[in-house]
This record gives structure tokens, sequence and C-alpha cells, in this order.
């Protein structure tokens, strides 16, 4: 956890929740064993269409606000990084929207 404490920590607007990282951390240990689905590609369409289909909308649960560009800021913020870490990214958006509870449990 602490390479990604490290890199959430370049990102992060606030002090980093530690409880919902290790949360996200559990939640998608299965996808970040993966090396294909590890990073988040922003210059791929369907990997954003992904990012907000199945985390912004299934797993958050959030149906209104700019959505796309929350996703375009955080790969904006992220841009100087070859590979995104998907767990980064992810807390960088449950940051944005206010949801970082949703994995402290």
């Amino acid at each position: 956890m602490a390479d990604h404490l490290a890199d959430v920590t370049k990102y992060a607007k606030k002090a980093v929740n530690e409880a919902a990282l290790a949360g996200l951390e559990k939640t998608y240990r299965l996808v970040l064993s993966q090396a294909d689905s590890r990073f988040v590609a922003c210059s791929d369409p369907a990997e954003r269409d992904t990012v907000r289909e199945n985390f912004l909308k299934k797993k958050l649960g959030l149906t209104g606000g700019d959505l796309d560009g929350a996703i375009k800021a955080v790969c904006e913020a992220m841009k100087d990084e070859h590979n995104k870490s998907r767990l980064t990214f992810y807390y960088l958006l449950a940051e944005h929207f206010d949801k970082l509870e949703a994995f402290s449990a």
C-alpha cells in the first residue's frame, strides 16, 4: 500500500484518506493484479467510457454531474504519468465527487 499512498499523495487535493485507499485497494485487488487493467489509458475513449460506466455510475452511484469532465480533469492532472495507476485514478475521482466514504468502511 505504501506505493499507492505515495502515488495518491502526489495528486490528492486533501490529506489522503488512508482507510478509503485501503478499501479501494481491497475492492480492486483482482483488477490491480492484472497487467492489462492495472492502468487507465486516458487516450482510449473506450477506457474512459468504462471508467464512467463501471466506476462512477455503478460503483459510486452517480447519475448526474459532469462525469466525463471529471475523468478528463483526472487525466489532465496525471498527464505526466505514462502509466496512470487505476487505484490512484479511482481515488481522485471518488475524492472529486466526495465519495471516499464509500470505501472507508
